[in-house]
């Protein structure tokens, strides 16, 4: 069973109008309302490719409520914890520019906190649990330390997509898969961007020395860098035109869940992956996964080091 986490849940208002001007009614001729937050990305995702999961977190409010009903809809399993105040509502505008506003959410208290870990206790042995995206205020980086142990001792595969330098001291505890973009990396070692693709493979290969089973580092249209102990791969990116990047990665996260479950070839994995995160980036919202199997064509797979 897989079950994802989003600490931080959303929804993402995108609104279209000719140009933003200031003191004076800004009318808009396109609007779309998406349940977001990066482990509910994932959610979606995987329903999409039929494969079923549970999304954990917590939801507030009006809007709280919003993103359950949407997940439903879609025939995905949930069992949030509902907290005081509302869950945030971001809003991006594309005008003459892009805009982003991006609220902060509810506080979240201590009991609730202690209730989410309770609920992570119960997950069963053998299972995939993704923690995805940002921290609500009131909930400390620890708590993905936390997590870690859990997961450890009741021998759950967790995947990690955090942005936050606490990531470092989950690595004793052995989750199976991290998967940083390349300025996420950059942070976790405490290092400049831009990197180059020889300190990427560096890198990661200190996150896996540290205890990371496996490691995929998103570079957007580079493409990817996948490590373990046993394969060094570097995939290429499929060309298209960049409408929307916020949930690519969370796409290509999915897409190697999904095909590692279904036990396809490592190749056939790091292509599908890709592909998806890229489908994602060349629409307006999440990849309906229509045009997969051509941009798989594009992609390229160069193994440093194993099959």
């Amino acid at each position: 069973m897989i079950y994802t986490c989003t600490m931080n849940t959303a929804i993402d208002l995108y609104v279209a109008i000719d140009n933003l001007k200031p003191n004076r009614v800004n009318r808009t001729f396109d609007e779309d309302y998406q349940a977001n937050g990066k482990g509910v990305n994932v959610s979606i995702m995987l329903q999409k490719m039929g494969i079923e999961n549970t999304a954990l977190g917590f939801i507030g409010g009006f809007t709280g409520k919003f993103i359950e009903e949407e997940l439903t809809k879609q025939g995905i399993n949930s069992d949030f914890i509902n907290v005081d105040g509302i869950t945030r509502i971001n809003v991006f505008v594309n005008a003459d520019e892009e805009y982003k506003i991006v609220n902060q959410g509810p506080e979240v208290g201590q009991k609730d906190v202690d209730n989410l870990l309770q609920k992570i206790k119960t997950i069963p042995k053998g299972s995939i649990l993704i923690v995805s995206g940002s921290l609500p205020r009131g909930v400390e980086e620890s708590i993905l330390v936390d997590i870690a142990k859990i997961c450890a001792e009741n021998d759950v595969n967790l995947v990690i997509d955090s942005s936050s330098s606490i990531v470092l001291e989950t690595l004793p505890y052995r989750p199976y898969l991290l998967k940083p973009n390349e300025e996420e990396l950059a942070h976790l070692v405490g290092k400049d961007m831009p990197l180059s693709e020889q300190e990427i493979i560096v890198y990661g290969k200190e996150l896996l020395y540290k205890g990371a089973k496996n490691v995929i580092i998103s570079r957007g249209g580079n493409g990817a860098i996948f490590l373990n102990d046993n394969h060094l791969v570097n995939v290429s990116s499929p060309v298209g035109e960049v409408v929307n990047t916020a949930c690519s990665g969370d796409s290509l996260l999915a897409a190697f869940i999904a095909k590692t479950m279904e036990n396809a070839p490592l190749d056939v994995t790091l292509k599908y992956a890709v592909a998806t995160g890229a489908s994602t980036a060349f629409s307006k919202g999440l990849s309906d996964l229509s045009n997969i199997a051509e941009l798989m064509k594009q992609v390229s797979i160069t193994n440093y080091r194993g099959d």
